[in-house]
């Protein structure tokens, strides 16, 4: 288990690095990160706190994007595979 989170948090602060090199970070605060959700082509941005790595249920989205996408992800940024409505309870839930 510690293996694992320790490969999702390093796998993190890689998609953060790639961040700060992207030429439209500059609507993503520091402390931030961009994330793509939906499915299929319909994708929506979302900019969540880098806090939201830490929280186990976050880090299950992450593992789901790792096993469907690798670190290839199509939108050049970390695309999360779950509807919207998913992904917004759960940073709803998150922020409190």
């Amino acid at each position: 288990m510690a293996i694992r989170m320790s490969r999702v948090l390093q796998s993190s602060k890689q998609l953060i690095k790639s961040f700060s090199h992207s030429s439209n970070n500059a609507d993503v605060p520091k402390g931030y990160l961009a994330v793509y959700v939906g499915e299929r082509m319909q994708k929506r941005r979302f900019v969540v706190p880098v806090t939201y790595l830490s929280h186990p249920c976050f880090q299950k989205l992450l593992r789901k994007a790792e096993e469907e996408f690798g670190f290839d992800h199509p939108m050049g940024g970390l695309t999360i595979p779950c509807t919207e409505q998913i992904f917004i309870d759960l940073a709803s839930r998150l922020r409190t």
